[in-house]
């Protein structure tokens, strides 16, 4: 990674360091962050965390979180700690391989996880080894999967973002392990099918699943000329960093 950016998180309220060229955190870590149902004075580690944006953005709702990031690749790590330090965040980053996370990690349990696994089996990858390894599964998600549930304390929380195309395998790598889920559909539009779910499990509830009303990003019924159009639920959790209050974290 040789050239960076700054970008602006939560209307300016962030300033984020990003590569210039390869993958870019946006809206899906925002939306992960404000999904994660933490108090203050609880742990929260974060899978795969990049540059630190939802970690940061958690902790700029959130104050007095013990927030903790793993990290596959190294200059993203790298970035991660330096924006936690700009940003007067305090944010832990362990570099490691989730499937083989590092000792100190592998001593600890936390009461959330959180995680926005790569979304895509198989197509051209980018020629950006940094996005094609944030974009491209190379560890399955099952595994990701077992990572969260390894770190999580009985009745801790796992929250993801993913593709609803991929809704299943999650419910499938959940089954028996974690229950309790909360299903938030996100959708382009009003009457636009659904392109990502945002998803939270408690570890070891059998309390059954939720499907709620999907979040709608955009307020017009289509895309006609540039400018933000954002419905005034997406504006207050992407611009002013607010929780996403349709999702109930005392169903259990």
């Amino acid at each position: 990674m040789t050239e960076t950016r700054i970008d602006g998180f939560l209307g300016g309220r962030l300033r984020v360091e990003q590569p210039a060229r390869g993958y870019r955190s946006g809206m899906d870590a925002v939306m992960l962050a404000a999904a994660c149902p933490a108090k203050s004075g609880q742990s929260v580690l974060e899978l795969g965390c990049g540059a630190g944006v939802a970690s940061l953005c958690l902790g700029w709702r959130l104050p007095g979180l013990a927030l903790t990031g793993l990290e596959q690749q190294e200059d993203y790590a790298a970035l991660a700690r330096a924006n936690a330090a700009a940003n007067g965040i305090a944010l832990e980053v362990l570099t490691g391989d989730l499937a083989r996370p590092p000792a100190e990690l592998r001593a600890r349990a936390f009461d959330h996880v959180m995680m926005n696994p790569p979304y895509f089996l198989s197509g051209t990858a980018s020629p950006d080894s940094g996005r094609a390894m944030a974009r491209q599964e190379v560890t399955p998600l099952t595994l990701w999967i077992e990572a969260a549930l390894r770190r999580l304390r009985p009745g801790g929380w796992l929250t993801l973002i993913q593709r609803t195309d991929r809704l299943d395998g999650v419910i499938a790598a959940l089954a028996g392990r974690a229950g309790g889920l909360v299903i938030l559909p996100v959708a382009p539009r009003a009457g636009r099918a659904a392109g990502r779910v945002i998803l939270r499990a408690c570890k070891g509830s059998r309390a059954p699943l939720r499907l709620l009303a999907p979040l709608i990003l955009h307020a017009a019924p289509a895309h006609t000329a540039d400018g933000e159009d954002l419905t005034p639920e997406a504006s207050a959790i992407l611009r002013n960093g607010m929780a996403i209050g349709n999702i109930d974290a005392k169903h259990r």
